[in-house]
């Protein structure tokens, strides 16, 4: 007996003439060819530690490292050419030392996801028109921040964190931080001298 679905077919994507140009299977190339070229394994990846390394150079406690898998994210790496390319997301993972802080930022275009990999008291502060919240984060935990909302962590774990970061858009705009901060005070003086070049 066959059951009757209200749902409407979900059509398989054209690989012929997919929506984009990376979904598309390369010609002469096997499915497994294809997919593995969409495989990122951590013995391939690398910490990037200069990616954010402009924010440890305004205080060290800012220092932390992105590996990126899919995408390049928002920390300010334009071209990643061993990433999986990103139509609709990003994906990377952080490292956290003790005692760091991911500054109080805010992305205007995309939601961001933060995974605890591994690591305990991984304090989020967040901040919305002048309404705070706080929560702490340990291993497995998640938490989706949407657009608009000014979000910072500090790892107050005595040990190293690993944590996974989504954003949810293939090139996602440059976070803004507040404008008394000493990150966006670094940010703007960046800005006017590449300009004054």
């Amino acid at each position: 007996m066959k059951h009757a679905s209200s749902a409407p077919e979900t059509p398989v994507p054209d690989q012929e003439n997919p929506q984009f140009a990376s979904w598309k299977r390369p010609p002469g190339k096997s499915l497994g060819e294809w997919l593995t070229s969409r495989v990122a394994r951590r013995a391939t990846r690398s910490y990037d530690w200069n990616a954010l390394g402009w924010q440890a150079e305004v205080d060290p406690k800012y220092r932390r490292a992105q590996t990126r898998y899919i995408g390049t994210g928002a920390a300010g790496v334009s071209v990643d050419q061993n990433s999986i390319p990103a139509e609709h997301f990003t994906f990377s993972t952080m490292v956290l030392p003790a005692g760091c802080e991911g500054p109080s930022h805010v992305h205007h275009d995309v939601e961001e996801a933060f995974f605890i990999l591994k690591g305990h008291n991984i304090r989020l502060f967040l901040e919305y028109q002048g309404e705070t919240w706080e929560t702490v984060l340990d291993e497995r935990d998640v938490i989706s921040i949407p657009p608009g909302i000014y979000r910072g962590l500090h790892n107050e774990g005595q040990e190293e964190a690993l944590m996974c970061v989504m954003l949810g858009a293939n090139r996602p705009d440059l976070p803004d931080y507040p404008s008394d901060h000493p990150i966006a005070i670094a940010k703007r003086q960046r800005i006017a001298a590449a300009t004054a070049v």
